[in-house]
């Protein structure tokens, strides 16, 4: 079977790709951008994983928005954040392979 690209795939992908470019120099706008759409992500994400039983990935994925939510934030030095930042985007592209969205069956 074919697997086509969903909305967690390219959510994901974008969200890594993000929290990749946060390495760089960025006014605090960005950070707060950043924050608010890998908190999405990964709550999307964990949904995805609970709605599939992958429990580990759910916890993982509710870990991430947590350490990134935009409401209540968690507030570390730029150098605290950088791996943080390069490991919860490394584990947004793992997670793709993972944790799936389930396509619903075409009946013919």
């Amino acid at each position: 079977m074919k697997r086509l690209i969903t909305l967690s795939t390219v959510a994901r992908i974008v969200a890594a790709g993000l929290l990749f470019w946060a390495l760089g120099k960025h006014p605090y706008d960005y950070f707060t951008i950043l924050r608010w759409v890998t908190c999405a992500v990964a709550l999307y994400a964990l949904y995805v994983a609970y709605s599939q039983k992958a429990i580990g990935w759910a916890w993982t994925m509710g870990v991430i928005a947590v350490l990134f939510n935009p409401l209540i934030i968690v507030r570390l030095k730029r150098a605290t954040w950088r791996p943080i930042d390069v490991i919860a985007g490394i584990v947004l592209l793992i997670s793709i392979w993972f944790v799936q969205e389930k396509r619903p069956q075409i009946q013919p």
